[in-house]
């Protein structure tokens, strides 16, 4: 159904110095039990060696660990950096009053029962974020685990941490609404070695939004790749600008966002309080800018410890090399299963390989080199540097039994160098499960710097995203090349109608005026009308009734198809009156009109649409809808009746290259279709692309158009002909 929709103002981010690296810090609720919150925060803040001012409060202790504290936080020093509050909920609004009156900058909230909790703690939490703004403090939270900032010494979460400096290295920016996913993801880089610079937990963002925790890790030039889990992108408009950025400046965000579900969406509202926006045309637009959305925690962590490795990678397949034919047989089938390309070697790559590998090996992709990698094991390395140097090629997995420790031994010497030296992403693969890997492997594999996985189906699924990247930054560029224009508003069909949906008929004017075809025919407001336009057209002939009110014409028997003749045409038109009658007597008799809901005028009938019967051809779906948080997206698939069987469909940034269209086409499950099967003709996918194209550019140059719907748009190998079309705008008010 044709919906309004109210905007949601997108304000910039701001600077978080104060709050993610605080030249001073108050611990309010600060104690002498380890255990405790304030405890746990303090003994991080000692064991870290936090360098900045440390000020204590405590309604208990006069000193604790030898440092003084004071009573209340009217009694601490004017213009702090930051202030953690480790107390109950139900003293945080007075604590954050005073603090306000001290001109603390920001503060950390660990307490719970606030938006996540219901209506009530929706309305504390609305106190918390106005006192906030009036303020002008950054409040991090409620019900978040704080952050840690592992480069500067500022521990401010309530579990037990280690220092674990950076020395210099780039690394990962972990952000998370979910203080357990901030931690999970933490403890993930940090058991493979990798370098963690900060970590933040959002919480129910009263105030500060991932969005600011972004920006800030953009600014930071230890923060190589940013790994992100997302309940609810609050500033939708301001993500998709910041991950723009992230784009051009070659620092992957690797995002993790629940909702595909509506269970799923269900349990995000009560675990944050968030709103949880439309999953499939956030994933598009965020597709657009190269976010790489992930579908799993594994995902997560995989994709994000490769791309710290090579943030820009190049387009291409994957080429999978073992010593087993087994694995290379199901890692075929695998890699189909996920749509991970392994390609087909070119001819020069086909014969270095031949030259280095046994009579009996075969140099293909997936290669499986035999029992040389016993004898021989400096010649995988060797093996894996042609497959890579083939231009078909992105990234390459090399999956290998652990071993005995004496072979150990000769893939630590040989292999890892190897896969450490590649220019292209590169994974190792230690089959077995959870056999022994030796200590000394272990560290030359975490030195190296080379992604290690236990498991060939992981391997295959993070590159698999790994190779979408980088094909994301090849089309956005082609997009942003093509989107550098003007853009062509084609006017609407008239004034709005009080629905805001238009009839067929006018929607088809405004397709004819975008250079789509449409059936020849006219709208008839008589049978006389009806006879003249189908004796012009041509028999065989469609009727259809017309009412903005009236989208579902087939619901009220408003649609009779393949009348063949000035008789049958005479019976049709007869029937489909005796249809209104019976289901929509309002459409045709004005005593029994009934205003609509909003007050806006009753609907009439605008007449009949009068159409020649188009032959038959491949069934599609091109639509558009402007999501309220997210903006417009185009869905592409397979059309007719089989869109509500089949839900085949693709949702798609608006400004994609003609090129990417068709590509996205061919990745629908329906695609041998489009192809033509069994003697039946294929889709002209280029025409079929245009008009995705010019859907998608007046959604970007109409900001009053909120929904088409061309279904269907039936494709033949020369042309496509928008057999229905349904045009929906702003409803007056």
């Amino acid at each position: 159904m044709c919906m309004s929709m109210t905007p949601i103002p997108d304000l910039g981010p701001r600077p978080l110095q104060p709050l993610l690296r605080p030249r001073s810090v108050a611990l309010v609720g600060a104690s002498a039990d380890p255990r405790s919150f304030g405890g746990f925060v303090l003994g991080n803040l000692r064991r870290f060696g936090y360098p900045g001012a440390l000020h204590l409060v405590s309604r208990s202790s006069a000193e604790i660990d030898g440092l003084p504290c004071v009573k209340t936080v009217d009694e601490l020093p004017a213009g702090l950096d930051l202030a953690v509050l480790a107390i109950p909920e139900a003293g945080v609004l007075d604590a954050l009053q005073g603090l306000g009156r001290k001109g603390c900058r920001a503060a950390v909230l660990f307490a719970s029962g606030y938006a996540e909790a219901g209506e009530q703690g929706r309305e504390k939490q609305e106190a918390l974020a106005a006192l906030a703004r009036e303020s002008g403090m950054l409040l991090l939270g409620p019900n978040c685990m704080g952050f840690t900032n592992y480069q500067d010494a500022v521990p401010l979460t309530f579990e037990t941490l280690a220092p674990n400096p950076a020395d210099g290295r780039p690394g990962i920016g972990v952000l998370a609404q979910s203080g357990a996913m901030a931690a999970n993801l933490r403890d993930a880089f940090l058991g493979r070695g990798l370098v963690v610079p900060c970590v933040c937990s959002t919480g129910n963002e009263a105030s500060v939004t991932v969005e600011d925790v972004l920006a800030h890790y953009l600014a930071d030039d230890q923060v190589r790749v940013i790994a992100l889990y997302a309940e609810q992108i609050r500033r939708p408009a301001l993500f998709l600008q910041l991950a723009r950025q992230a784009r051009e400046a070659g620092k992957p965000v690797v995002l993790l966002m629940p909702g595909r579900s509506a269970r799923a969406r269900d349990a995000a509202a009560s675990h944050t309080g968030a709103l949880a926006g439309d999953h499939a045309s956030a994933s598009a637009r965020l597709w657009r800018e190269a976010v790489v959305v992930v579908d799993s925690v594994d995902e997560l962590y995989d994709t994000t410890a490769i791309l710290l490795r090579h943030p820009v990678p190049p387009a291409g397949g994957t080429a999978f090399v073992t010593g087993s034919g087994a694995l290379k047989n199901l890692a075929l089938d695998f890699a189909e299963d996920i749509g991970l390309a392994l390609p087909v070697l070119g001819e020069e790559t086909r014969s270095r390989l031949a030259a280095l590998l046994p009579d009996y090996a075969v140099a293909e992709n997936p290669l499986d080199y035999t029992t040389i990698g016993v004898r021989q094991p400096g010649l995988i390395g060797e093996l894996i540097g042609v497959m890579l140097s083939d231009p078909a090629i992105g990234s390459a997995v090399l999956a290998i039994p652990v071993g005995p420790e004496v072979a150990q031994r000769d893939k630590a010497t040989h292999i890892v160098p190897a896969l450490a030296a590649a220019t292209k992403p590169s994974v190792l693969v230690l089959t077995g499960d959870t056999g022994p890997v030796q200590p000394f492997f272990l560290d030359a594999i975490r030195d190296a710097g080379v992604p290690l996985f236990r498991s060939a189906d992981r391997a295959l699924r993070a590159l698999r995203r790994v190779a979408t990247y980088g094909e994301a930054l090849q089309r956005a560029r082609r997009a942003d090349a093509g989107a550098a224009g003007p853009l062509l508003p084609v006017p609407l069909p008239g004034p709005a109608p009080g629905s805001g949906l238009y009839a067929e008929h006018q929607g088809k004017a405004w397709l004819r005026a975008l250079d789509v075809d449409v059936p020849r025919g006219g709208l008839a407001r008589d049978l006389e009308a009806a006879e003249r336009i189908a004796g012009e057209i041509g028999y065989p002939v469609v009727l259809k009734a017309q009412a903005s009110s009236l989208p579902h014409k087939s619901d009220v028997g408003g649609v009779l198809v393949g009348l063949a003749d000035a008789a049958a045409l005479r019976a049709g038109w007869a029937a489909l009156m005796g249809n209104l009658r019976r289901h929509r007597p309002d459409l045709l008799d004005p005593g029994s009109r009934r205003p609509s809901a909003d007050g806006s005028p009753a609907d009439a009938l605008d007449g009949v649409l009068v159409e020649a019967m188009g032959p038959r051809g491949v069934e599609l779906i091109v639509g558009a809808r402007r999501d309220p948080q997210w903006g417009p997206v185009l869905l592409v698939g397979l059309g007719g009746v089989w869109i509500e069987a089949l839900k085949d469909v693709r949702v798609l940034p608006t400004d994609l290259a003609e090129q990417d269209i068709v590509a996205e086409l061919l990745r629908l499950k329906a695609a041998p279709v489009l192809h033509g099967l069994r003697g039946q003709p294929g889709a002209n996918l280029a025409a079929v692309a245009r008009v995705v194209a010019a859907v998608g550019e007046q959604m970007r140059a109409n900001p009053a158009l909120l929904e088409i719907d061309l279904n269907p748009l039936v494709a033949y190998p020369d042309r496509v002909l928008a057999l229905d079309a349904l045009l929906c705008v702003e409803a007056p008010r």
